[in-house]
């Protein structure tokens, strides 16, 4: 299982980025996938979920609205839209497939700052 994140970099208030994962070494269309994020000196919490069933997502309360989780399973890449950026937003994040709850990817740092 190798997760690979990408797109983390450094936007003001109120701008957008799109991450993306790419997933290999497993059969990606068959598994939810989820999205965490790590702030300095914080717990790591989960972010956003999508389903290998019926494309369904779930998103924590401080995301709602804001950013939106997609997956292509062509690409075997899952992605998270972020929008309306906050400062409290800034943090590593992470993929992960619930169904791998050891396997982490490095993440990407996501900085929100004027």
């Amino acid at each position: 299982v190798q997760l690979v994140e990408s797109g983390g970099g450094l936007v003001q208030p109120g701008g957008s980025l799109r991450l993306s994962c790419a997933a290999s070494g497993f059969t990606f269309r068959s598994k939810d996938m989820t999205w965490y994020r790590q702030a300095p000196g914080k717990e790591r919490e989960w972010v956003a979920e999508i389903s290998s069933r019926d494309g369904s997502t779930r998103y924590a309360d401080s995301v709602k609205g804001r950013f939106t989780i997609s997956r292509d399973n062509a690409k075997k890449t899952v992605y998270l839209q972020m929008n309306s950026l906050k400062p409290e937003d800034t943090a590593v994040y992470y993929c992960n497939a619930p169904a791998f709850p050891r396997y982490w990817g490095k993440g990407t740092l996501v900085t929100v700052s004027s």
